[in-house]
């Protein structure tokens, strides 16, 4: 339990670290006018720490699960960011249904490779 929610943890702050580095990057202005622009300058700061802080659960979760176990997690952040950004009006990316069924294709390999196999009768 511990190792997935570090895993979980790991996820969360990946997603986090992609939305907050693609709004930061998206408003940053050149390197001449950077210390006046503080804002930017913050979200950089703030999404580069959660990607530090994603990775030390990660590693702290390697302890717990097997890796082919914990890393089909990994593409959970993939769904959370392309939700994010399709539905938070700060991104402003467009809906797209081949988006989508890329989604959905991913949500269901990460239920087939995750979903325990029953054992057989042997």
């Amino acid at each position: 339990m511990k190792g997935s929610i570090l895993a979980l943890c790991s996820v969360l702050l990946v997603s986090l670290a992609q939305l907050m580095l693609r709004l930061a990057m998206r408003e940053l202005p050149p390197v001449a006018e950077l210390l006046q622009h503080l804002q930017p300058l913050l979200l950089l700061g703030a999404g580069l720490c959660a990607y530090a802080l994603s990775m030390l659960c990660w590693m702290l979760a390697l302890r717990y699960l097997p890796l082919n176990r914990l890393y089909p997690l990994l593409s959970l952040s993939y769904v959370l960011v392309w939700l994010a950004a399709v539905s938070l009006p700060v991104f402003g990316e467009p809906f797209r249904w081949s988006s989508f069924v890329g989604v959905v294709l991913i949500v269901t390999g990460l239920a087939c490779v995750s979903l325990p196999q029953k054992k057989e009768k042997g």
